[in-house]
């Protein structure tokens, strides 16, 4: 049995102490939800000597921007933001990636700070004994001669490619999003885009955070079209699983043409998965099927399958046309 102490941060100077207590040792971990860090303590797969509990933290709150856009506290659970009207109103999207994220009770105890860090689902990873390059770099990837029917095709590397594993990543990524966080130096802001990386020959570093640096908003600029938005996810069972497929969709059309358009793929990625190519191809054409097909076909020429996984990018392909068929279609999307 492995001896694990506990520190509840609070207090008025509850941040900073926060901060001070898992800075200033590479043995200690922020804990908040605890609903991935838990489970990967009782797999042996995570090993922090000490917990450093922020839930009472003042980072849970759901704020309006100026530019119509929202701030999401780190420490707010998802099932708060899903239930927010100013989420279902502004970014729907956001709200039915949530729904479809988890159960109703992980909802209620998982943070929005937490699901930007939660680890890849790979069972490699998470079995402790197999090799994996995350886990223990140089080590290797068992996955990839091994079973990989949920692994990505986008982004992969010969060192890595497990599916990053969140729903509402993909369409805050689609949004643009931006991530708050703090360190005894300061407040620090990233892209989104430069929030996930890419496993390249680096796979155990997913994210360009320091020890100790800590997440404390995400902000959600204002995007009209994202009021008329979806998300939809293909997985093999309806309870709460995690996805094969999914898609996080906006999309504005004038004059039968795409004047501008959001596309986020997850369940095929390393990453969500920012469909630019889709994007570019679709802007200024017309909103038809044949062009929503040749948009997702480009997005997924640079798949990289495995045989276990190669049904992968037609069935993105396939739900990625339905998704802008559904937003382009009279009536709202379901």
């Amino acid at each position: 049995m492995r001896p694990i102490s506990y520190l509840r941060a609070e207090g008025t100077d509850a941040v900073d102490s926060a901060l001070r207590a898992v800075g200033g040792d590479p043995g200690s971990d922020f804990l908040a939800g605890g609903t991935t860090e838990v489970d990967l303590l009782r797999q042996n797969v995570l090993g922090p000597r000490r917990l450093v509990d922020i839930n009472r933290l003042p980072l849970a709150g759901i704020e309006d921007l100026p530019d119509g856009g929202l701030r999401i506290g780190a420490l707010a659970r998802m099932s708060e933001v899903a239930s927010s009207p100013a989420v279902q109103e502004r970014f729907p999207l956001v709200s039915r990636a949530l729904v479809l994220g988890a159960s109703a009770q992980l909802r209620h105890m998982a943070s929005m700070g937490g699901n930007m860090m939660q680890r890849v689902r790979c069972g490699y990873y998470r079995d402790g004994e197999s090799p994996c390059n995350k886990r223990e770099p140089g080590a290797g990837c068992a996955a990839l001669a091994g079973v990989s029917r949920n692994h990505a095709v986008l982004g992969t590397s010969e060192h890595c490619i497990a599916t990053h594993p969140s729903d509402v990543a993909v369409p805050l990524v689609a949004l643009d999003a931006r991530i708050h966080t703090r360190t005894l130096d300061g407040e620090h802001t990233y892209a989104i885009d430069d929030f996930f990386l890419e496993p390249g020959d680096a796979p155990h570093r997913e994210h360009p955070l320091t020890h100790g640096e800590l997440i404390t908003a995400i902000e959600v600029p204002a995007l009209p079209m994202a009021r008329r938005s979806l998300y939809l996810k293909v997985r093999d069972r309806e309870s709460y699983e995690f996805a094969l497929v999914s898609v996080a969709a906006a999309i504005e059309v004038r004059d039968g043409k795409v004047s501008g358009v959001r596309i986020a793929l997850g369940g095929v990625g390393t990453r969500p998965w920012r469909a630019r190519r889709a994007e570019d191809a679709l802007v200024g054409g017309p909103a038809t099927t044949k062009s929503f097909d040749l948009a997702a076909r480009a997005e997924l020429a640079a798949a990289r399958t495995t045989p276990m996984n190669a049904f992968k990018p037609e069935l993105a392909r396939r739900t990625l046309v339905r998704a802008l068929e559904t937003l382009t279609a009279d009536g709202s999307p379901s």
